[in-house]
């Protein structure tokens, strides 16, 4: 799990890269962003960096100190851990001795017990590495005299220790935690880039990857949670509706092709309860805007000659050619006008608004 198979991210990962290179690294840290972006494996791969026991590694000099400065020319994946040795491997095992995992299960805390335990090993020299680290994920589960008693120990780390806190809501932290620590954010990882893990860590057809990542809102964790039929389903209504409206400007038709293709009066009959019904047309109306904001990029690019692969930019390349021809039926002020819709309808369902109802005024907007 080196820097280099981080997927996304690389403002990070050069800026984390630079300090491992210049033995900068600060005593401690906080990962903050949103969830299933990849904050732990950076943290894992911080750790590798700081303790790859590489004979060749570019990480550090020939005496085996860190280098002061990268050399010219330098890139990120030059100075990376190797990822093979034993410390690397035993890194990404979590059997490493001196690299330290604190996590736990889904709705429990970090009580105060766990963090002494940690603090009293961060006291300690490392026992065959030249770090020590601790990750604690998520920090935002230690509890308020759990992340007391770590205070003293954040504001004066061991030299040879370092903590990584981890957590996707930094507020919940208290102000005199997050005053010690540098805190280096995350965003969200683009469609391409969850796509492209799915396909090569899930296995995903292209397709079904696509699907996915468009309703995950950047997380890699929500896109396999949504890998499934109906997410990929969800992505083929939108497509069929948009098709629809750019064929035709009679709302009344287009409703009763929502209905049809959406299922609404299907799934009424068949007992659905109105949260599914809820959570299946927010699913094709999230892939609608999706749809719709590939169609007002490829209109923007043809409007300014542009020379460059339209493909390339897109959230779903793999229907470039579906959504060429849509483009050239659908005017560019009526697509942003359906895109500006479609995300007023998307509030209005997490509102819990009536989908039905939704469906109707979106088919007068479009």
């Amino acid at each position: 799990m080196p820097f280099r198979s981080i997927v996304g991210h690389r403002h990070v990962v050069d800026l984390l890269t630079r300090a491992v290179v210049r033995d900068s690294v600060p005593p401690s840290l906080i990962l903050a962003g949103p969830e299933g972006v990849g904050k732990h494996r950076v943290a894992v791969a911080l750790a590798q960096a700081l303790n790859c026991t590489a004979p060749d590694s570019k990480l550090r000099g020939s005496t085996g100190s860190p280098r002061p400065e990268p050399v010219e020319g330098w890139t990120p994946d030059a100075y990376d851990a190797c990822g093979v040795c034993a410390a690397c491997r035993r890194i990404e095992k979590g059997t490493h001795p001196d690299v330290r995992v604190v996590e736990i299960e889904e709705g429990a805390s970090i009580k105060i017990a766990q963090a002494r335990e940690v603090i009293a090993l961060a006291g300690y020299r490392p026992y065959e590495g030249r770090r020590r680290v601790v990750i604690i994920d998520p920090a935002d589960a230690l509890e308020k005299d759990a992340q007391n008693a770590l205070l003293k120990t954040l504001e004066e780390t061991p030299p040879a220790s370092i903590f990584v806190l981890v957590t996707a809501r930094a507020d919940a932290l208290l102000p005199t935690i997050r005053s010690r620590c540098p805190q280096i954010r995350f965003g969200g990882l683009t469609v391409a880039e969850i796509a492209r893990v799915l396909v090569g860590v899930r296995g995903l057809g292209e397709p079904e990857a696509r699907a996915a990542a468009i309703v995950a809102g950047g997380s890699v964790a929500r896109a396999i949670e949504a890998a499934s039929e109906e997410t990929t389903g969800a992505r083929s209504q939108a497509l069929a509706l948009l098709q629809d409206a750019s064929a035709s400007r009679d709302p009344r038709r287009l409703l009763e092709r929502m209905k049809t293709v959406l299922a609404l009066d299907r799934r009424q009959g068949g007992g659905a309860t109105a949260a599914e019904e809820r959570e299946q047309v927010t699913l094709s109306l999230r892939a609608l805007a999706s749809l719709l904001r590939d169609v007002t990029l490829l209109q923007v690019q043809r409007g300014s000659g542009s020379s460059r692969d339209a493909a390339s930019d897109l959230a779903n390349a793999d229907l470039v050619e579906d959504l060429e021809r849509v483009a050239a039926s659908l005017g560019r002020q009526r697509a942003a006008g359906a895109f500006a819709a479609v995300d007023r309808a998307l509030s209005a369902l997490g509102g819990n608004a009536n989908p039905k109802l939704v469906v109707d005024w979106l088919a007068f907007q479009m």
